[in-house]
């Protein structure tokens, strides 16, 4: 019996290793199931974002130094790997918002980042549910604690020192403005407004217009109004809007072209042509929702061009459709009801999940503010959208083939800024290798430029911007 016992015990002690092995390995899994399959830093003035990539949730919890301003996150359940050690190398110099990120094993099971950030901020952490092509995703959003003015990227162009000029403010609004640029010259009344309303000033009696004027040191000192009063007050501002970017790379091409590159190279060639043209005497300034890789929300789109009161709203993009065989070039103008054309409903649709793949914080309390613009429109908003869409159409027609003859409807998300004219181009469909061709041809993309640039101009021939007072 006892010669028979190595062979009973044998395989139980054979079954006991390996539910032990089992049980150290069921644990494992709980501590350390999650795996970091790739790891994102997105820089922009708007935010910087990271993004982690795993394939099951990570647990979080994250704690906020304001000074000096950093972030910690601990990873609940992770061991650190090459992947996650990648994030440290992927900040850039000039990220307007991140310095550092330092990455560590904390403890056995809590990996810790600490992101060392370049001002004071106000982070979002929150996670996002696979949604090709991408799985499980823990973004952390840096959003500078002062909100940037959209206004300013304008002033930025025009004015690349900018900055130190607002540092003098008094000086700047004491010297008289001889520069003819109407940016310029809201530019100096914005600074003085500023200078104003920052001094304490008493209140002035009946007669004191009269004694300010006999002054001699006021008097060498034009009034504001008297500088802005006449025609050239008239900026005619055309908000450009690249779609996708950043996180969601929009369609892509059967070489791997990406829409949200495309889309953007022809923005900033529009960009150039706006800035270089007037209409009837009044200069025109072209305003980009986005003019780097960075994903933009939807909402944002649209309350960006209301905040600089844009008097024209043109979102471009490139097609795409399960067919290669699908082609040409459309464009779009918001429906109160009912798309015109099922491909237009479906492509809208397509289009309004934008937010899905580039990743909204949901929790974020200004939504209910973005839904509220979002749910806006007004039938003189369509009319003025059937308008230029039809003259934008008409000249990409001269040289490219139309998926549609006419201007189609249908409830795209960015087209509902209730008072500022806008359509949606489909330049082409980049799943189609042929036109996926002459979008990435820098001849085509200027071609498409000077199109959309020729409709804004037929636009206002016919409908020219009505003069009104922009208060910035």
């Amino acid at each position: 019996m006892s010669a028979n016992r190595p062979l009973v015990s044998h395989p139980r002690r054979r079954l006991l290793q390996a539910g032990t092995l089992a049980f150290l390995l069921g644990r494992q899994q709980i501590a350390f199931g999650a795996s970091v399959v790739a790891v994102r830093v997105w820089p922009a003035p708007d935010y910087s974002r990271v993004t982690l990539e795993s394939d099951k949730p990570l647990k979080t919890t994250q704690t906020f130094i304001p000074n000096p301003p950093r972030l910690a996150v601990d990873i609940q359940g992770m061991q650190l790997t090459n992947t996650l050690k990648e994030l440290a190398v992927k900040v850039q110099p000039d990220d307007p918002n991140i310095a550092s990120i330092r990455i560590g094993q904390n403890s056995p099971n809590v990996v810790r980042m600490v992101l060392d950030l370049k001002q004071a901020a106000n982070p979002q952490v929150f996670t996002l549910k696979p949604v090709p092509p991408y799985q499980h995703r823990l973004v952390l959003d840096l959003y500078p604690a002062q909100e940037l003015d959209p206004l300013a990227q304008l002033i930025q162009e025009r004015l690349p020192g900018s900055s130190e000029q607002a540092a003098n403010t008094t000086a700047t609004a004491a010297a008289p403005a001889h520069d003819d640029d109407p940016l310029s010259q809201l530019i100096a009344q914005r600074q003085t407004a500023q200078a104003e309303s920052s001094a304490p000033v008493a209140p002035a009696p009946p007669s004191a217009p009269a004694q300010v004027a006999a002054a001699p040191a006021q008097a060498a000192q034009p009034a504001p109004s008297t500088k802005t009063a006449g025609p050239t007050e008239r900026i005619i501002i055309v908000a450009l809007d690249p779609g996708h970017g950043g996180e969601d790379p929009g369609a892509i091409g059967p070489r791997g072209t990406r829409e949200k590159d495309i889309v953007l190279k022809i923005a900033l060639l529009l960009r150039q042509r706006i800035n270089a043209t007037r209409i009837n005497g009044n200069p025109m300034r072209a305003f980009l929702t986005r003019d780097a890789d960075f994903f933009v929300p939807l909402a944002t789109r649209v309350s960006k061009a209301r905040r600089v009161q844009a008097d024209l709203f043109i979102s471009i993009h490139a097609d795409a459709f399960t067919k290669p065989s699908a082609n040409g070039a459309s464009v779009f103008a918001l429906s109160p009801k009912g798309a015109s054309s099922a491909a237009a409903r479906w492509l809208a649709d397509k289009e309004n999940q934008a937010d899905l793949i580039g990743g909204v914080n949901v929790t974020s309390k200004n939504k209910a503010v973005q839904n509220a613009v979002l749910d806006m429109s007004t039938t003189a908003q369509i009319r003025d959208s059937l308008h230029l869409g039809s003259a934008v159409l008409s000249h990409i027609g001269g040289f490219a083939k139309l998926h549609k003859p006419k201007v189609e409807q249908a409830g795209f998300a960015v087209l509902k800024a209730p008072d500022i004219p806008s359509v949606l181009i489909e330049t082409a469909f980049i799943s189609n290798p042929d036109e996926e061709l002459r979008l990435r041809s820098p001849a085509y993309q200027a071609k498409l430029a000077d199109a959309i640039m020729q409709g804004i101009r037929q636009y206002f021939a016919k409908f020219p911007p009505t003069a009104r007072s922009r208060s910035i």
